[in-house]
């Protein structure tokens, strides 16, 4: 692989936020949040509804009462009453969970909530997303919805429990590997991607939780101990999952895989299957691909999508790089993700950006990532001690394993996973929405206040940097927010196919077009507000979004780029980008640093390596 510039130092490190701003401004944004509805009522906090029940059938609430109510109201259906809050009003008390209809129906409480945990949430990756904020308000964590993670195996993990510990919610697997029938992660990227998606965070006592962490995972196994596999195996999980759809609720499936693009997505098999399942009524969420560096023949990393992410139907997901804070204000493009538009189709993708970049999740013991990753890479939940003290200067965290439970990894892989996690809570909000409308309201609603001045630089553990321009090709529609998302109401009628992209070679120019039936075509049902980034750049022209409804004059940019005449010219043999292999997509790129060039980026942060030895945009591997 050719890198896309020469070698580039970074000039300076950006500050993050302190931990405890961060923290204040997590729970500051709850505050402020609009309050969704639970079937308690409005007088109940809508996550009272899907709450830990303890062991003795009790949920933890605190009571709030109106004037003049003696606390003593409150023991006709507490089980305990742990402490009484004069100062508010309030009771904190342990009710029996089939009382408390009844509890909440008396005129004298005025609200109802969980006696929630004041630990930190150290979600590592989905903050910038707003998870946190939409499971409360909208009182959403994925119960009863069942994600199909079609990977290299899941590993029984704790964090894959039910809360009490009483059964695991992989509620089904199934192996695809010949054989090999076990169902166990020999590879560790499946159990990665399943603690991503729905994770409760049991053995770090919270700390690193996944998006819909009540969901059910259905574990279908395609990837062998190397992380390889082949498209006949993913064909026939995909099949299953959609004849396993109404027995276990599958609505979501969950590709972070793929493999270079070797003929048209309507001619592709794999594409054709994961085409069927979004027809069935099941989203499908896939990777866009590792290849963001690749500059081998001049294409600077663009037209890189890995099928079956090629398929216009389908979610596509690019990876951003958190940068270790909070706030997604300073988060840039990982620069591996790979860039659009597609090969042969020119489809625009990827669609949508979600945090991919050294993302802590679960660990496989003994699996091959868990034994290439670097000690800094295992993370043990009683090695948290300085999260606790910070917070409630406690020494153990509350952590229930002391051995390795958790593992940093890089990549769209697991990018994927955060926006699976996200479809889930969206279903569970309103079991009536099909895909295309999850896709829409996910694009319309993603966030797009990317640096003003275009551009990051990202480097590689060789010191190898490389420049991402923040187009539509590599930002697609912007960064994805939950919270966003579950707001929009926006009706969806039609298809919501991503568009595509047509060349002219005179005036070097490229417009996106639709069939009538696609929501963002010619009839947009957002009329002039863009569903996709605010700003179309290549080389150094900018076209002003507002100035068009993206199918008229989006401009491709400076004439005689390499990466024009590559994307669009006949010179290369697709498909050999790589070794041609299907294969997951985060295996060994260490992904990127966390700090800040302020030359030619305006300023704007680099993405930093990730944790793992070596560079997946060179092997096709896990996404």
């Amino acid at each position: 692989m050719k890198p896309q510039t020469t070698m580039k130092g970074a000039a300076a490190r950006f500050w993050r936020l302190p931990l405890i701003a961060a923290m204040l401004l997590m729970f500051l944004s709850a505050a402020f949040a609009a309050s969704g509805k639970g079937k308690y009522g409005p007088k109940a906090a809508p996550d009272l509804d899907n709450f830990p029940v303890n062991p003795d059938g009790t949920v933890s609430v605190i009571v709030q009462l109106s004037p003049g109510t003696p606390p003593g109201q409150v023991k006709q259906f507490a089980r305990s009453i742990n402490r009484n809050l004069t100062g508010i009003g309030a009771v904190a008390a342990n009710v029996p969970k089939k009382l408390l209809e009844k509890l909440v129906s008396n005129g004298w409480v005025t609200y109802v909530s969980p006696d929630r945990p004041t630990k930190s949430a150290w979600d590592d990756f989905p903050q910038p997303v707003n998870d946190a904020i939409a499971r409360q308000n909208w009182g959403v964590d994925g119960t009863g919805i069942g994600i199909a993670v079609i990977d290299s195996g899941v590993y029984q993990h704790d964090d894959l429990q039910t809360a009490d510990m009483k059964s695991s919610r992989v509620v089904y697997s199934e192996s695809f590997v010949p054989g090999d029938p076990s169902t166990n992660d020999a590879y560790g990227h499946g159990t990665h991607v399943a603690g991503i998606v729905a994770g409760n965070g049991h053995d770090s006592a919270g700390r690193f939780y996944g998006m819909a962490p009540n969901a059910n995972i259905v574990n279908l196994r395609v990837l062998d101990a190397n992380g390889g596999g082949s498209d006949s195996r993913v064909i026939a999980a995909i099949s299953r999952a959609i004849q396993l759809k109404t027995q276990y609720n599958i609505r979501v499936i969950n590709l972070s895989l793929g493999r270079p693009v070797f003929e048209s997505y309507s001619l592709d098999p794999l594409c054709q299957a994961a085409e069927a399942a979004w027809k069935a009524g099941i989203v499908v969420v896939t990777a866009a691909g590792n290849m963001g560096r690749d500059n081998s023949f001049g294409e600077q990393g663009y037209a890189t999508i890995e099928a079956p992410g090629n398929d216009p139907n389908v979610i596509t997901v690019g990876a951003m790089s958190p940068q270790g804070t909070w706030t997604r204000n300073d988060d840039i493009v990982a620069s591996y993700s790979s860039k659009g538009p597609t090969l042969l189709d020119h489809v625009l993708k990827p669609d949508i950006m979600a945090p991919g970049n050294k993302i802590t999740s679960l660990l496989s013991p003994g699996s091959t990532l868990g034994q290439l990753a670097p000690v800094s890479a295992i993370i043990k939940p009683t090695q948290l001690t300085w999260l606790c003290d910070v917070f409630a200067g406690q020494s153990d965290c509350g952590a229930t394993s002391p051995g390795p439970q958790y593992l940093q990894l890089s990549g769209t892989s697991m990018a994927t996973p955060v926006v699976a996690g996200g479809a889930a809570l969206m279903i569970q909000s309103n079991p009536n929405m099909t895909p295309d409308t999850i896709k829409a309201r996910m694009m319309r609603s993603a966030w797009k206040g990317y640096p003003v001045r275009g551009n990051s630089w990202g480097r590689d553990v060789k010191g190898n940097t490389y420049l991402s321009q923040y187009d539509v090709f590599t930002i697609g529609s912007g960064y994805f927010d939950v919270q966003a998302a579950l707001n929009d109401t926006t009706p969806v009628n039609g298809g919501a196919a991503s568009p595509t992209v047509v060349f002219n070679p005179l005036t070097k120019t490229a417009t996106l077009t639709n069939g009538l039936s696609v929501v963002w075509g010619q009839s947009m049902v957002w009329g002039q507000s863009s569903v996709f980034a605010n700003s179309v750049v290549w080389g150094q022209l900018e076209v002003d979004a507002t100035s068009l409804v993206w199918g008229n004059s989006v401009v491709w940019g400076q004439v005689g780029t390499d990466a024009c005449s590559m994307v669009w010219g006949q010179s290369v043999v697709w498909g050999q980008l790589d070794d041609g292999t299907l294969n997951a997509l985060s295996d060994g790129d260490p992904g990127d640093d966390s700090d800040a060039d302020t030359t030619d980026s305006g300023g704007t942060i680099t993405d930093g390596e990730s944790v793992l030895p070596t560079d997946p945009s060179t092997t096709g591997g896990a996404l």
